[in-house]
């Protein structure tokens, strides 16, 4: 499988450039999504587009590939992505800007997706979450009886990109998600807690039968 990782947008709210290229503990946040596909051996690929020149370069020069979309808005480069790629299988879309993704995460996203033989898998984290760092949801609705928040990755079938998808709802019990970076006062609590989230989260990945990644 391979990950779409979309890096097209202007990131205008946070105003300090591209928004992949913003670095968090001295890496791009999109460096650290990245590495977590690889680590989970899923083959990452960044949609780019004409509003992110500097993060097509940073591509190039990492030898990560890349494809080139219009910035047309989110929807429209990731059908153009799928359209350039060939892609009809299952793919992950992923937004450049969750430095707290894990590869534990994904692996387990993955196995709920093929769990459930659905076409498309979204997937949610607990408002009580956003509450407890002081982040706005990006919008809400209830999962599996608890209000939660988009985590910004999922799995669409690419043959069926234009079409509405039966998809599985997966609740995950991942705080680091809560940070979806689009202001700076977001970014500055993510620099607050960035290393105690992921070594919390690295710790609760090691230690057997006492925390699950699906709630």
């Amino acid at each position: 499988m391979r990950a779409l990782i979309m890096a097209g947008g202007e990131g205008s709210r946070l105003g300090m450039g591209e928004k992949p290229l913003v670095r968090i503990a001295g890496r791009p946040m999109i460096e650290w999504v990245i590495d977590a596909f690889l680590e989970a051996d899923i083959d990452p690929i960044v949609v780019t587009s004409m509003k992110t020149p500097y993060t097509k370069n940073w591509c190039r020069a990492n030898q990560i590939t890349f494809v080139s979309t219009d910035g047309e808005g989110y929807l429209n480069d990731l059908a153009r992505a799928v359209m350039l790629l060939e892609e009809d299988g299952a793919i992950f879309i992923s937004v450049s800007d969750i430095p707290c993704l894990r590869a534990d995460t994904i692996r387990a996203v993955m196995d709920a997706y093929i769990e459930s033989k659905l076409p498309a898998c979204s997937t949610w984290i607990p408002v009580s979450f956003c509450d407890h760092f002081g982040t706005e949801p990006r919008y809400q609705a209830t999962i599996e009886g608890v209000p939660a928040s988009p985590a910004g990755l999922n799995i669409l079938y690419g043959s069926c990109i234009h079409e509405e998808q039966p998809e599985l709802q997966l609740l995950l019990n991942e705080p680091g998600l809560v940070f979806n970076v689009n202001t700076r006062s977001e970014l500055e609590k993510l620099e607050t807690h960035f290393h105690s989230l992921m070594k919390d989260s690295h710790q609760a990945h090691n230690t057997p039968d006492e925390s699950s990644e699906c709630i």
